[in-house]
């Protein structure tokens, strides 16, 4: 576990294990590297290397919050890369990490290797950015990680045949607990930052996708997202027939990268890299 210093003065969190293929790992939005907590195991024989963005987790917050934004966390991410000395790196992106490693694939393709989508496409479904608007950047009403468990469970109702206790590590991989009760493990400010883009007319992202035309490329796609819809994915596929995709039932956004489907299909993607 270490920290490396951005070219604008904030210390970022990341972790660096394993030898092998770099893959690094871009978490969503309002999360940390715990997001790859169940994937890990699965992955064994690669280096594995998890960031924390600006303003999450263990990494400094701005105090401009505009600077949450896409193009400054993909610098972050190329000075991360610089300063671990890796040319090319795969990508594996949840959500926001996604958006991220098409971001890189318009503006830095030469640094990677290969693509692997969690749960997010050129197109976002209104639906679910509404949800996100509704909770990020406040703390939760539960004051114990186990009341957050269970409101986990009702707000989630796309989720199901979870592995045990499943709802409760997740609690506790993202939000903290005092006397107080629970704490969001990010700056509240990130809200403001999510509100002003929304605020902006939503620039085309098919250019982006588009940009990843040679690139081995995966999508892992909760059968019951909210963010990604159907139509998008059919529009990704023929765009990309090569595009291997896992089609993870009893998911909602986001999968959590452990279930069969998706770990086959990181396993397809990996092995057109090696």
């Amino acid at each position: 576990m270490a920290h490396f210093t951005t070219s604008d003065g904030l210390n970022l969190f990341y972790t660096d294990e394993g030898t092998g293929l770099p893959i690094l790992c871009l978490a969503g939005l309002t999360r940390t590297t715990a997001d790859f907590d169940y994937v890990t195991p699965h992955l064994s024989g690669h280096r594995l290397i998890k960031m924390d963005y600006r303003g999450r987790g263990r990494s400094d917050f701005d105090p401009d919050w505009s600077n949450y934004s896409l193009p400054v966390e993909c610098r972050d991410v190329i000075e991360l890369l610089d300063h671990l000395g890796i040319e090319k790196v795969a990508i594996i992106g949840t959500s926001r990490g996604g958006l991220n490693a098409m971001g890189m694939a318009m503006g830095a393709k030469e640094r990677l290797l290969g693509v692997a989508l969690n749960d997010v496409g050129p197109v976002i479904d209104p639906k679910g950015l509404e949800f996100i608007k509704d909770y990020i950047g406040r703390n939760p009403a539960a004051k114990t990680h186990e009341d957050a468990a269970s409101a986990m469970a009702r707000a989630f109702p796309e989720f199901a045949n979870m592995p045990e206790g499943r709802w409760l590590e997740e609690s506790r991989k993202h939000y903290t607990q005092d006397e107080n009760g629970l704490h969001i493990t990010y700056d509240k400010h990130l809200r403001d930052a999510v509100l002003a883009a929304g605020d902006q007319m939503m620039p085309d992202l098919w250019p982006y996708f588009d940009a990843m035309d040679d690139l081995p490329l995966a999508l892992v796609w909760g059968l019951n997202s909210n963010l990604l819809s159907a139509d998008t994915v059919a529009e990704m596929q023929k765009r990309r027939p090569d595009m291997i995709l896992a089609r993870v039932p009893d998911r909602g956004h986001i999968p959590f990268l452990d279930e069969p489907e998706a770990v086959n299909a990181l396993y397809e993607w990996i092995g057109k890299m090696q």
